[in-house]
């Protein structure tokens, strides 16, 4: 497909006429020949009856389609994961974990652009060269969703809010609840380092994958260098016609609070009179927080020395926590630990491989994904019980998997740990966190 290992491009095109809207991704672009030709076939298979949604190249690559309100088709092409993306699931599984990986980013590049231009402009296209205009305010965050590279950022896959546990929670809680409503909001948060320290109980009753957008959103407004912004959004489920006010404030470098509100108050407003009231005596509250850092997890959690890295989702709130450790103590002789970026990674391939095979991942699920259920391997369907627990061993770790009625806990553990002691240090891990964090 004329795409390099591990390279991606993302096509954009009106589904009636084959138009090219976009085309973001790998930086040698597809001819137009092969642009027309992947669009070609999937209209020709539409003409017999037939939805193409996905194939795989000769040279490993992918090639997955995805029409969205019968307006706007996206393309999404992989040039393989280059011999790195095949170690987690055994032989023959990592086509099928990169037809989930490719499928999710579309669902997540079509919200994105409902999210800033609304639905409407998009399943009603009147002036395809003014929508080729208006896309490019969504470039920033679909290269985001492109380069999916940011360590402890797995939300844009999993559809569970990354979260960061504050040491104190309560102080932070009750100042975002005060800040919202004194903004005649009852939708806050405050994101920390990229991911949700505190939120509002409206801000949680949000669809799952308007939360993780949203905290993207954030991250590409706090990397501007602005201070404050006043951003309209639409809630892709939610509202996703009706525009709302995004009001966003730096608070310190890596902490930022917002609200989504109405047509009050103004931003200056906000921020000479509230963001100093609610936030000025929590400077160091927030700065504790900010210490936090990569870790997610207050001191007060203690995990065993045997944990490389860990993703932990929250069934219920829709919450996730995820690390990756770094080991100072590795005994020589002992198998190579696998790099910081290689471990983040597998926790995602793991996510997939689970989640594809053994666990539920319905709570997290849109409403178009739960019609498809594509991604589910069939003996799966063919169940008569849910899968509990699971494991994997291959030539860089051992990885284990736990699922309870409240959580799903992913682990990757070294190659020196006895796989009879996985379970233990699942079950132990998982008890250290709830009992110090109530997560």
């Amino acid at each position: 497909m004329m795409l390099q290992d591990g390279s991606l491009q993302l096509l954009c095109l009106t589904a009636s006429s084959g138009v090219p809207l976009f085309t973001r991704g790998a930086s040698k672009q597809l001819p137009f020949s092969v642009i027309g030709s992947l669009n070609g076939v999937h209209m020709f298979g539409g003409g017999q009856g037939v939805v193409l949604t996905c194939c795989e190249t000769a040279g490993g690559g992918k090639v997955v389609w995805r029409v969205f309100q019968d307006s706007v088709m996206l393309i999404a092409v992989s040039g393989g994961r280059g011999g790195g993306g095949g170690g987690q699931g055994g032989a023959g599984s990592s086509s099928k974990e990169e037809e989930v990986r490719l499928q999710r980013l579309l669902e997540n590049v079509w919200s994105c652009m409902v999210l800033v231009l609304g639905q409407d402009e998009l399943a009603n296209v009147r002036n395809v060269e003014r929508l080729k205009r208006d896309l490019r305010s969504c470039f920033g965050l679909i290269d985001q969703l492109l380069e999916d590279r940011q360590e402890g950022i797995l939300g844009n896959l999993t559809h569970c809010a990354d979260s960061l546990l504050p040491p104190n929670p309560a102080l932070l809680q009750e100042a975002v609840e005060n800040f919202a409503q004194s903004a005649d909001s009852e939708f806050g948060c405050l994101i920390v380092h990229g991911k949700i320290a505190a939120a509002t109980e409206k801000w949680w009753r949000l669809a799952p994958q308007e939360v993780v957008l949203l905290s993207a959103l954030m991250r590409s407004l706090s990397a501007s260098g602005s201070a404050s912004c006043d951003y309209p959004v639409f809630l892709p489920q939610g509202s996703p016609t009706v525009a709302h006010r995004l009001l966003r404030f730096q608070l310190l470098p890596g902490a930022d609070v917002c609200v989504l509100c109405g047509p009050t108050p103004s931003l200056h407003r906000a921020e000479s009179g509230l963001v100093c009231r609610f936030w000025s005596p929590l400077v160091e509250t927030l700065r504790d927080c900010l210490a936090v850092g990569d870790r997610c997890l207050p001191g007060s959690v203690s995990l065993r020395p045997d944990v490389l890295a860990l993703l932990l989702i929250n069934r219920e709130t829709r919450r996730s926590v995820s690390l990756v450790r770094t080991s100072t103590n590795h005994p020589l002789g002992d198998p190579p630990l696998p790099s910081k970026a290689r471990c983040w990674e597998l926790l995602k391939l793991f996510y997939i491989f689970s989640t594809t095979r053994y666990f539920s991942q319905e709570e997290t699920l849109g409403p178009e994904e739960r019609a498809q259920r594509g991604n589910t391997e069939d003996f799966v369907l063919g169940f008569s019980h849910q899968p509990l627990q699971c494991y994997l061993v291959t030539d860089e770790c051992k990885s284990f998997g736990l699922q309870t009625p409240q959580h799903q806990l992913f682990l990757l553990i070294p190659l020196s740990v006895p796989t009879l002691a996985l379970r233990t240090v699942a079950t132990q891990t998982l008890s250290d966190i709830t009992a110090a964090t109530a997560f």
